[in-house]
Order: C-alpha cells, then structure tokens, then sequence
C-alpha cells in the first residue's frame, strides 16, 4: 500500500538502527539472530516512549470522565424519552459543554491505540515484503531497498528467529511446528496483557459510582471481546507482530500500574489502598491521618413515605432548649406554618433521593470534594506567597546607622 510506504520506511529505519547499536555497542553477531529479534522489541520501546505524552492525556481524560459520570447520567435522566430534533441537539450541546468543563472527550482514551496502528500495520507490511525485498523486488514494485534496509539485511531478517520460529511466519502459512508453538504462546500472551491491563485500568482505578453506566458497560464488554479478536486474527500475523503487540501490551501494564499506583482516581480502589498506605506511614511518624475527602458525610433523612409534621414555633423553640421534654398540646389554635417545617427529600421516578439543593448525596459528596480542593490550592498559593515574601526580606541588604 502506498499509503503506508512512509511509515514501513520509518519501521525500518528504527530496525536498522537498533541493530545497528546491538551489533556496534553490544557485540551481538551480525546477519541473522537476535539482533534482529530484539531490533523489533527496541522498535516497540521508541514507539511507546514517543507516545509518552499522549498516554497521559489518555490517563486525564479518563478521570475527567469519571468525575462527569454523574452529571452526564442526570443529563440523560434530563432528556429520556425526548426524540424530537430540538430536544437531541439540545442534550448534544450540554454534553459538549459537559466535555468542556471537565476538559476531557470520549476519544482521548483511544489515542495511544490508534497512533499505533500505522506502526503495526507497517511492520506487518515490512515482514511480509521481507522476501521480495531479499531478491529486490518489494511489493512486486522493483523496489531495492526501503530506507536504510537493502536486500542483503532483508535476508538475514527473514532468516532471523525466535525459538526456531522465523519471525517473518505465521500460523497460518508455515508448517513448521516452532511456528505453530510459538505463534500460539505469543497469542496467549498477547491476549492475556490485554485483558489484564484493561482490567487493572477499569477494576482498579475507578470508583465504583463510575461502573455502572452505559459507557463503562461497553467497556467492560470490550475487555472481553478483545481478546477473542486476538485469538481469531493473530494466526495470520507475523511472529515479529505478535512480538511487537505483546512487548506493547507489557509496557501499558508496567506504565498503568506505576500510574495508578502514584496517582489513583479519588474513590477507585486504588485511591483506597494508596488511602491505607499513607496513613501506615503517617502512624509510623506519630501523625494523624489524613481525612478522606470523597467520603460523603452521611445526612440524616427521613424514613421514607414518613412526612415531618409542622410545629409552632413557640413549641419549636421549647423542643429545642430541651429535647427530651413531652410537647403538651396547647389549647391555641394552630397558627400558620412558616419556616420550621423540616425539608423533605424528593424522591425522583428513577429512585434516586434529591435534597432541596436538588442535588444526590454524591453529587453534594463532589461538590464539597472540588470545593476543598480549591480551598487547599488558596491556601497553598497563600503559603507560597509568604515565603517568597520571607525568602526576599532575608536577602534584602542591611544598613547601618552611617548608611553604610
């Protein structure tokens, strides 16, 4: 594909020039060997370390999501039912102004996979032409050489293997049993990384108020369909692919696992644990924990179909001097009822029990969560401030009583 004739160029250029340090720096023998092999394995890590970036926009995004997951679920609650064009491009605007505020969209997530895949498609070009490109003749087009890789390196890659596996075969078109062996643990492999790093990105590192909604719901049943289309697809890849596809699926499971372990999504189990730790270490130091602050205080409401009865205020005042005080009846007509009549919570039709505010628990619970976090940042900005202002008047020159 002509398409992809730059990225297979920039595919082997990478190739050529880890083999070239693995021979040059490291003493590995030159023509066919793993040299070859591990050039692919260096391929995936420049890929991954160039990526760098994007994965954390991927890790952003992700939290921005999970916080909007309860403003997102009301806002379908909102428009449920509404199918005329006014009512969808209304919901469509507030959801674009949802993604806005919390600086995130649904396709941040997928970034790192799909930057990958002219890189997998080109490889698996790259292996593929390897034989042609070994009688200078790639693609059937003539071709020589690609980039810095000529026919003679061509040969030694096609040569190359792993466990007696070359790894320009797959399961499909050779009849070597290495190739089957190996293409098989390979794919086992690759499918497992991508489960479990699916499962340690959603399981792990989400509150649990997250889960159960839609988006998370398809989610999950990617986790389990993804490596089902591995299985299926991966005996027609080349074993340098699987190679490429495993090592990758290893890398996300040690950069997640760091990340999640240093910085988890408030409310995940994560978060929880990492809660635990902190405060192991604090004990050890003799000092207090520190208060979780997406723990939601717990509110006080009424039995439920039970109403509040009004009372008069002088009665009020009198239960509120002393509570355990019997309210004798007071032969006064009732007055009007102003202000002392307790809130009742609204129950919604979906179940949910809405304060005044007209707010969830959660939703106060996040809202006081963001309001902390603002306070700290003040605070924090306030006690930098004086600091500086500290730090400048030790350095401020001192005179004596001459002016000297």
């Amino acid at each position: 594909m002509e398409i992809l004739r730059p990225i297979e160029i920039a595919v082997a250029w990478i190739m050529v020039q880890i083999h070239s340090l693995l021979t040059g720096v490291l003493g590995m023998a030159d023509g066919p060997g793993a040299a070859w092999v591990l050039s692919i394995v260096g391929l995936t890590i420049v890929i991954r370390i160039l990526i760098i970036p994007l994965f954390f926009k991927q890790i952003k995004a992700s939290r921005g999501m999970q916080l909007m997951q309860p403003e997102l679920q009301a806002l379908q609650k909102k428009y449920k039912g509404k199918t005329d064009p006014a009512s969808r491009q209304a919901q469509q605007q507030e959801m674009m102004e949802l993604y806005k505020k919390h600086n995130t969209n649904p396709f941040s997530s997928c970034l790192p996979i799909l930057l990958q895949m002219p890189i997998f498609f080109g490889l698996f070009q790259v292996l593929r032409g390897l034989e042609q490109l070994a009688k200078g003749d790639y693609q059937g087009k003539g071709i020589e050489n690609l980039g810095p890789l000529t026919a003679d390196m061509a040969a030694d890659v096609e040569a190359s293997t792993l466990f007696g596996a070359p790894i320009s075969s797959t399961f499909l078109s050779s009849d070597l049993i290495e190739v089957k062996i190996v293409t098989v643990v390979l794919i086992i492999a690759m499918s497992a990384t991508q489960f479990f790093s699916m499962r340690q990105l959603t399981m792990k590192n989400m509150p649990a108020s997250s889960l159960d909604n839609p988006m998370m719901r398809q989610q999950m049943m990617l986790m389990y369909a993804m490596p089902v289309i591995f299985a299926v697809t991966g005996v027609g890849f080349p074993v340098g692919v699987l190679i490429y596809w495993t090592v990758t699926n290893i890398w996300s499971m040690g950069q997640q696992y760091y990340t999640i372990k240093r910085m988890p999504a408030p409310g995940s189990e994560a978060y929880r644990r990492k809660q635990e730790k902190d405060a192991k270490k604090r004990a050890k130091k003799g000092l207090p924990p520190v208060p979780d602050e997406t723990a939601a205080t717990p509110e006080v409401q009424p039995p439920s179909g039970q109403r509040v009865q009004p009372m008069r205020k002088d009665r009020a005042k009198k239960k509120a001097a002393d509570p355990t005080a019997p309210l004798t009846a007071s032969p006064e007509p009732a007055e009007p009822v102003e202000d002392v009549v307790e809130d009742v919570p609204e129950v919604a039709s979906d179940g949910e029990v809405r304060g005044k505010d007209g707010l969830t628990d959660a939703e106060r619970a996040r809202k006081r969560y963001e309001a902390r976090a603002a306070e700290r940042k003040a605070a924090r900005e306030k006690r930098l401030a004086a600091e500086k202002r500290r730090r400048q008047a030790q350095n401020k020159p001192k005179y004596n009583a001459d002016g000297s």
